[in-house]
């Protein structure tokens, strides 16, 4: 009798022995109870997880005449006659039939009825693999077949089928097996063979599985035929994994911050004939045991490894810090991405191991941590040996962090009073040209009409009134009391006063105003007097407006008035009449082409 292969020896024949999918299941089985079968089913997921298996035992039970809980009962004719070969259940390969001719043939074979059920079931496996010339072909019959055809089609790429197709089917999607079921399938499988196994052993081909049934009944095959018992080493060896015992020993290097060691380890095991990649894992696999080993109170429970072993496992999760676990679990598993796309996967590993065993020379956050939690446990255990550490305050920190905004603090009380009177500047003249371009220079003014430098005003911590003018001879007999609060100022000075007395103005309106946005559209305005009114000039009409309003004239007349100025006045400056200089040019040199800019 010829070989059969485990998958293949342990299919299930009915729902009822299937490993998990019971959401699957149950779907079906209540379909087929009803008698309600849709025309086309979607089964999606990842491989090995029993797609066609259930679409097989769901083309026999549709068709079983007495079916039992929803599966073929396997003894009446219909069921007879599918178990030996009928073309009422037909299996497709996308993969090698994917092209429109093939599509086409089947819609034409559709059209004849089942010759021994109620059913004629298709099969399409793979069935992302056909073209879109197929899938153009397929859509119509999909939508609407015979009333006798049924269409399972099964992917393990579901997004790579269009949407036309998609919407027309009933989409089941397969879920990856969980290792302790998988565990259990296996050892039911051994012991109707006649196999002896280690348990821990069994527990290493069901995680080599990674949820899918058929890849470890694959791997146990193999296993099987390695020795007459199944053991952990065995499965170890065919596995092709480096042994256990280095692998732990380049794990310590690695947490123990041993450069040195770690590469030697490495380059042992790789002169073994190890592939870089399969040391990446196996180093990968190891550190997830130790990280669980130090995480989880039930980790010899889940890890199901030998005594011998497991002792390895926590004697490394025991001395290593949990950061420095996971700073080399990422650190390799870049790695592994990354060797997928390097012609020097050996290169790539040693860098990526003597960044894992040096954090001191990675600038990196997670090696900075790492460091810190190693002198942490070294001062730990000084203290713990009996050596005096002595420990700076705790206290000096807050005052540290605290220290950059005290010093801004004191540097805001400290700094003076903003100061927004104007320097003294020199009578600005428009300048005037002549028809060839060059400045007519301005008339000096007469000695009498100089403007007087005036004293330098001392810096005052509160609001003085203004300064009057010094008397002048006309109000000499006039008393103290009866003296205005502005004096009659003179028209040469008046320029230079109205810049101090709208200087002060603004320094008094910063600390007694109660609104900012007055402040803020006040210091672009111009000042000059008129008389005894002083004129505050803005190029924006709309400040001007703003300014005009009631609330504001209010907060501005009081300021005024405690600087002692009792009249002002706000005007944009087109209503300002320019200066009398370019007129008194104009006169002066009226026989000549003047251009003013």
């Amino acid at each position: 009798m010829a070989h059969v292969s485990l998958y293949r020896r342990f299919r299930p024949e009915s729902f009822d022995k299937m490993v998990r999918q019971e959401h699957v299941v149950r779907v079906l089985k209540n379909q087929i109870a009803a008698r309600s079968v849709g025309h086309a089913y979607l089964f999606t997921g990842p491989r090995g997880t029993g797609k066609t298996t259930v679409a097989r035992i769901f083309a026999r039970a549709v068709n079983c005449e007495h079916p039992v809980d929803g599966s073929p009962c396997g003894n009446c004719p219909s069921c007879v006659a599918l178990a030996n070969g009928s073309l009422d259940i037909t299996e497709i390969d996308a993969a090698s039939n994917n092209g429109v001719g093939e599509m086409r043939d089947l819609r034409e074979k559709v059209q004849y009825p089942p010759v021994s059920g109620k059913y004629k079931v298709y099969i399409i496996d793979e069935v992302h693999m056909l073209t879109d010339s197929a899938f153009n072909a397929l859509l119509k019959t999909l939508e609407e077949p015979p009333a006798h055809a049924i269409f399972i089609l099964a992917t393990t790429e579901p997004q790579k089928l269009p949407a036309t197709i998609l919407s027309r089917c009933m989409r089941l999607d397969f879920k990856l097996i969980p290792e302790e079921d998988l565990e259990k399938h296996l050892m039911r499988v051994l012991d109707e063979i006649g196999k002896p196994y280690e348990r821990e052993a069994v527990a290493a081909i069901a995680r080599a599985g990674a949820g899918s049934d058929r890849d470890m009944l694959s791997i146990a095959e193999m296993c099987i035929a390695y020795s007459e018992k199944l053991t952990y080493e065995g499965v170890t060896a065919v596995l092709g994994a480096a042994d256990f015992h280095e692998t732990c020993a380049l794990v310590s290097c690695l947490l123990r911050a041993d450069g040195g060691g770690a590469l030697e380890k490495t380059e042992l095991i790789l002169s073994e004939g190890k592939a870089v990649g399969v040391l990446v894992r196996n180093l990968l696999d190891l550190l997830n045991q130790v990280l669980v080993a130090k995480t989880c109170a039930s980790a010899e429970r889940l890890l199901s490894l030998p005594k011998e072993l497991f002792s390895q496992v926590k004697g490394l999760a025991d001395g290593a810090e949990y950061k420095a676990i996971l700073r080399a679990t990422e650190i390799l598993a870049k790695t592994e991405s990354e060797l997928r796309y390097t012609t020097s996967p050996r290169i790539v590993l040693e860098t990526a191991i003597l960044r894992v065993s040096c954090p001191a020379e990675d600038y990196d956050i997670e090696a900075l941590l790492v460091r810190m939690n190693a002198l942490e446990r070294e001062l730990k255990e000084l203290k713990a040996s009996g050596i005096r550490v002595e420990e700076k305050r705790t206290d000096a920190i807050p005052a540290a962090q605290n220290a950059p905004k005290a010093a801004q603090n004191a540097r805001e009380e400290s700094a003076p009073e903003p100061d927004y009177s104007f320097p003294e500047e020199e009578p600005i003249f428009e300048e005037a040209y002549f028809s060839d371009g060059s400045i007519i220079p301005p008339e000096p003014l007469p000695k009498a009409e100089q403007p007087k430098k005036q004293p330098a005003e001392p810096p005052a911590k509160t609001p003085e009134p203004f300064a009057a003018a010094p008397e002048t001879p006309a109000a000499a007999g006039t008393s103290a009391s009866e003296s205005a609060p502005v004096a009659a100022v003179n028209p040469v000075a008046a320029p230079q006063d109205a810049q101090k007395a709208f200087g002060q103005f603004m320094r008094t309106l910063r600390k007694t105003s109660r609104s900012g946005v007055l402040f803020t559209m006040c210091s672009d305005l111009e000042a000059e007097f008129e008389g005894e009114t002083l004129v505050l000039i803005s190029d924006s009409e709309t400040i001007v407006r703003s300014l005009k309003r009631e609330e504001h004239v209010k907060i501005m007349t009081e300021v005024f008035s405690g600087i002692g100025i009792a009249s002002f006045e706000v005007r944009g400056r087109a209503q300002t009449p320019k200066s009398g200089g370019i007129e008194e040019l104009k006169n002066n040199f009226k026989d000549y082409p003047i251009e003013f800019k």
